[in-house]
């Protein structure tokens, strides 16, 4: 039953709340919309003429020589969700045992992507500090996920315990 006083409430009620929202509205404004009077209480001084140092780049053959197989031991945690270290056991990834110095793409029963299979040469440290820096780089297209390891110091820990793994 629709009457004239059902209207009326039901219209009234609208109202109110169009008013409310209206006023909350500008209330809110009002608080964190402020406008700046006078200047700023403090300022910070940036020097732009000063010349920033540039970082030097070390050899990579000459942080592998100082590497720690048992510190490389700890980086293979972040490759043991995917990789093995038993020779002939593939996880997601094809196995490490013997990595360093063996061809790529060359782990039988494994299906490589068709980036690292067509690829050639051997993974010698250069090579996997390359892919271990950033897979995605150093190999487009290939199927493995892993972001990479930025610090080159790991990068040559985690080669160092894996060369140490091959007889």
């Amino acid at each position: 039953m629709l009457d004239t006083m059902t209207f009326t409430k039901l219209a009234g009620g609208i109202c109110g709340a169009l008013l409310v929202l209206l006023l909350g509205k500008w209330m809110a404004e009002e608080l964190y919309h402020t406008e700046s009077h006078g200047e700023a209480a403090y300022v910070i001084e940036v020097d732009d003429g000063e010349e920033v140092a540039e970082v030097e780049e070390v050899d990579f053959a000459t942080v592998l020589a100082s590497a720690s197989a048992e510190d490389g031991s700890k980086v293979f945690r972040k490759c043991s969700a995917c990789h093995k270290l038993v020779q002939g056991e593939n996880g997601v990834g094809p196995y490490l045992y013997g990595v360093v110095d063996r061809d790529k793409g060359s782990v039988d029963g494994f299906s490589y992507s068709d980036t690292l299979a067509s690829m050639e040469g051997d993974w010698t440290a250069e090579n996997l500090n390359g892919f271990l820096e950033k897979p995605s780089s150093y190999a487009p297209g290939t199927s493995m996920s892993f972001a990479g390891l930025k610090k080159v110091e790991e990068r040559a820990d985690l080669i160092a315990y894996l060369a140490s793994l091959d007889d």
